[in-house]
């Protein structure tokens, strides 16, 4: 855990959340700035700055996370029509926290990947 890290003190209870799932190993919440009418958050519980971090040792924990964020899509009423999951790596990639995290994007036609 990170002391300076937002998803970490989300974690840690001390910022508040809006909570979509939760178990031992990821949490599931609210984007507090949308960007479809349906935005969560999946997360790992331990601290891992971005999927670049990811190494052999991860294998379970990031099957788990992919299978808990289709799980989280499928609670959210999403799946059926369809989304996006989008993970943003590093200032290049577009992340804007420095903690893994996907983002379920979902509730309205999303578009093209990126803009042409």
């Amino acid at each position: 855990m990170s002391n300076t890290c937002i998803f970490c003190k989300i974690v840690a209870g001390a910022i508040p959340a809006k909570k979509i799932y939760e178990d031992d190993l990821v949490l599931a919440f609210h984007d507090i700035q949308p960007q479809a009418p349906v935005h969560a958050l999946v997360i790992p519980k331990r601290h891992l700055v971005c999927l670049d971090d990811l190494g052999t040792e991860d294998r379970d924990m990031a099957g788990h996370l992919l299978e808990r964020t289709a799980h989280v899509a499928r609670e959210l009423g999403v799946s059926q029509n369809g989304y996006r999951t989008l993970i943003n790596t590093r200032q290049h990639g577009g992340q804007e926290v420095d903690h893994l995290h996907i983002h379920i994007l979902g509730g309205k036609p999303i578009g093209p990947m990126v803009c042409r």
